[in-house]
């Protein structure tokens, strides 16, 4: 059975990835990211949701959906970007986070040797990339289920609306605040602070289920 070695490596300012330069721009999080690859190899399309008033320029708007906006791109093998150097090694782009020109990357290296190939062309073509966490694979004796729960992927708004539910004791049971209550102490609507809660919420799941999204 191979090792399995699960990889989150950071870069601070990766300037050839598009989506890290438009979260930069957009003052916003992008963690929901869709790549296919074209039959012939040539050309990758890349479709991927920003949360923005207004769709950021820089590529092309699909749709919007309240304010989350579906924008896509395509690039081809001249393209030199992070999940371009992955896919070179087989190495599918398992968690993508981009925050304000950051970049966030999850994948799986079959076992060390494979890691150490991909983290060293990383390393010479994004000087400044940061290793940050490696997961091993548990063994057939082990029982524990480590998860680790990013809430740096939450924009400011969305932290204040889980702070606040949980100090007025909104997720309690019975609640000490229901949605209107909290909604009152942040200043919203009801229905708004429900869009903000359900945006946090959907984010950290992502961590604790390792679902990808």
């Amino acid at each position: 059975m191979s090792e399995g070695i699960r990889a989150t490596v950071d870069f601070p300012s990766p300037a050839r990835c598009t989506i890290a330069e438009l979260s930069r721009e957009a003052g916003s999080t992008v963690d929901s990211v869709w790549t296919s690859v074209s039959t012939d190899g040539a050309t990758s399309v890349t479709e991927f949701l920003v949360e923005a008033d207004e769709p950021p320029d820089g590529a092309e708007h699909v749709m919007s959906i309240g304010d989350r906006h579906l924008l896509r791109y395509a690039h081809g093998d001249g393209a030199d970007c992070p999940c371009r150097c992955l896919g070179e090694f087989g190495c599918p782009v398992q968690r993508y986070f981009a925050q304000a020109g950051r970049l966030r990357l999850v994948f799986n290296a079959a076992d060390f040797e494979e890691l150490q190939a991909v983290v060293a062309a990383l390393r010479e073509r994004f000087p400044d990339v940061d290793v940050r966490r490696l997961v091993r694979s548990p063994g057939p004796e082990e029982s524990r289920d480590p998860v680790y729960v990013d809430r740096g992927k939450l924009t400011e708004r969305q932290l204040e609306v889980l702070q606040t539910a949980y100090r007025m004791g909104y997720f309690e049971r019975p609640r000490g605040a229901n949605a209107t209550d909290v909604a009152a102490d942040l200043g919203v609507d009801p229905s708004t602070f429900s869009e903000h809660l359900a945006a946090a919420q959907r984010k950290l799941l992502g961590d604790v289920l390792e679902d990808g999204s």
